[in-house]
């Protein structure tokens, strides 16, 4: 039965990463993905924060963090448009980008988490 939650979420987050890779932006970085990334990050934070405030059963989480956020998140383009930055020649960028998104995302967890506080009381 976890399967179809997981299914379930990771449709909705794929359909979300699409509808976000719609909004038109021309530019070397991909601004994009970095964002669906760091917005990934503040979603699972937010939802683990809330998770340990209210008792979400097993099925509400693996919806919501294996699911969507995984369904949502996209490290594998993540990781495939730095190669193609780096092995474009744009070495500094690639550095910059996976170094920022790392950085970024870690950090937006902790702010998910820190939302989810002020927002969920005991």
């Amino acid at each position: 039965m976890g399967f179809i939650f997981v299914g379930l979420g990771g449709a909705a987050g794929a359909m979300l990463r699409y509808a976000i890779s719609l909004i038109p932006y021309r530019g070397d970085f991909p601004l994009l993905t970095f964002l669906t990334n760091l917005m990934g990050a503040v979603l699972i934070g937010f939802i683990v924060g809330f998770a340990s405030k209210r008792n979400l059963d097993d099925k509400a989480m693996l919806f919501l963090k294996t699911g969507l956020c995984g369904g949502f998140t996209t490290f594998s383009t993540f990781s495939l448009e730095a190669y193609n930055l780096f092995a474009g020649g744009k070495r500094l960028l690639a550095v910059g980008y996976a170094v920022m998104s790392a950085a970024c995302c870690i950090f937006g967890v902790w702010l998910g988490i820190l939302i989810s506080s002020a927002v969920v009381k005991d």
